[in-house]
């Protein structure tokens, strides 16, 4: 599997942006997929998941009311909405999938989790 993602950029506090993950390779396999971020000498964060299966979504307290994580099955694309960007949501934004389903929807907030990674795409929000 490999994922290719997308659609960073610089924004002003208040801005949006649309990040894609794309996914290729035996996309059949994926079972979640998940968006992390890491800010410059921070760890990196779990920000939001989706299963591809149940649409079961997961989602840091970070994120909830301001993203949006949603699949396209049939593009194999995750992406994830982001409004009302602040400073501290500057990152680099990486989209990463695991085969593994698990009854527990903690595991997904977990990078140990993801077997795929993508190379991360660049958001940047100005004050």
């Amino acid at each position: 599997v490999q994922l290719q993602a997308s659609g960073g950029g610089s924004v002003e506090a208040g801005g949006s942006l649309r990040l894609s993950c794309k996914a290729s390779g035996r996309t059949f396999s994926i079972a979640t997929t998940g968006w992390f971020r890491q800010a410059p000498g921070k760890e990196r964060e779990f920000v939001a998941a989706i299963a591809r299966r149940t649409g079961n979504i997961y989602s840091a307290d970070s994120a909830k009311g301001r993203f949006t994580i949603s699949r396209d099955n049939v593009k194999n694309i995750v992406s994830l909405e982001l409004n009302n960007l602040k400073p501290e949501d500057t990152a680099v934004y990486f989209c990463a999938a695991t085969g593994r389903t698990y009854y527990s929807g903690n595991y997904y907030y977990t990078r140990d989790t993801y077997d795929y990674w993508g190379q991360g795409t660049q958001v940047t929000v100005s004050s």
